[in-house]
């Protein structure tokens, strides 16, 4: 774990008498992108929560680069944070910015070393890193779900983080620019070396950008390990949630998605 910027240790959290994460632990290795799923109100958005100091656990340890989240000042949990980038569900994008000026927004609040010249030169950069060359000037309004999505990962990555979280990045999306999504994720962690989370319900987006899964149920980490290791899982819980969208291996064949049924 001693590579891992994100290491849980016997993490409890309850909201009054409902328990969400109960005894969770587990690491996110560097450089890999780790996908956290389980069905909907399994703890998966809460546990990010805990990763980026939103939340406090009633129990156990969260340390972020080392940094106990739960125990650290507003300060150590700023400067943290600052190590972090994060793409959230509905793009929290600014209507009232351009599509250029919020991109540079992290730039403006954590990079004052930075001109004005050096900060646009950068958005330029991350513009073309997204497929969305030269739309600076764009009112946010005017694009489409996909194009926004790309513009809060370009938002995500514009100061270099060295860890990216998703929170649920494919929602909304149709299948072809959820597939889109899929592969620009696997080019960047390719490209920049980074670690990425994703918290997601998307059984096929899961198999496409993981290499490694942790999958949450009853507030209880039930799988972990690489992709082959959580689909050849015996556990039932594992095998209902992810034959509902793929074919299991039952030996040392590769999943696949269902075909046509016949009949």
């Amino acid at each position: 774990m001693a590579d891992s910027p994100v290491v849980l240790s016997d993490v409890h959290k309850s909201f009054g008498a409902m328990t969400v994460l109960d005894g969770v632990s587990m690491d996110f290795p560097a450089g890999q992108t780790t996908a956290v799923i389980g069905p909907s109100g399994t703890g998966k958005s809460v546990l990010l929560k805990h990763i980026v100091g939103l939340l406090e656990p009633d129990r156990g340890e969260v340390r972020v680069f080392g940094t106990d989240m739960a125990r650290a000042s507003e300060s150590a949990r700023y400067a943290v944070r600052k190590r972090l980038g994060m793409l959230f569900q509905d793009g929290a994008l600014f209507d009232s910015l351009t599509v250029g000026e919020n991109i540079e927004f992290p730039l403006v609040q954590h990079r004052k070393d930075l001109s004005s010249t050096k900060r646009r030169e950068r958005v330029a950069e991350v513009l073309k890193m997204v497929e969305l060359p030269g739309i600076e000037a764009r009112a946010i309004s005017s694009l489409s779900g996909g194009q926004r999505k790309r513009v809060g990962l370009a938002r995500a990555i514009v100061h270099s983080p060295e860890m990216v979280l998703f929170d649920e990045p494919n929602s909304g999306l149709d299948p072809m620019t959820s597939d889109a999504i899929d592969q620009l994720i696997g080019h960047l962690k390719r490209s920049l070396g980074i670690t990425f989370v994703v918290i997601t319900h998307d059984i096929v987006s899961t198999v496409n950008i993981a290499d490694r899964i942790a999958m949450l149920y009853g507030g209880k980490l039930v799988a972990w390990g690489t992709v082959q290791e959580v689909l050849r899982s015996q556990e039932p819980v594992v095998r209902r949630f992810f034959s509902r969208n793929l074919v299991l291996p039952t030996g040392e064949g590769e999943p696949s998605l269902p075909g046509p049924q016949s009949g």
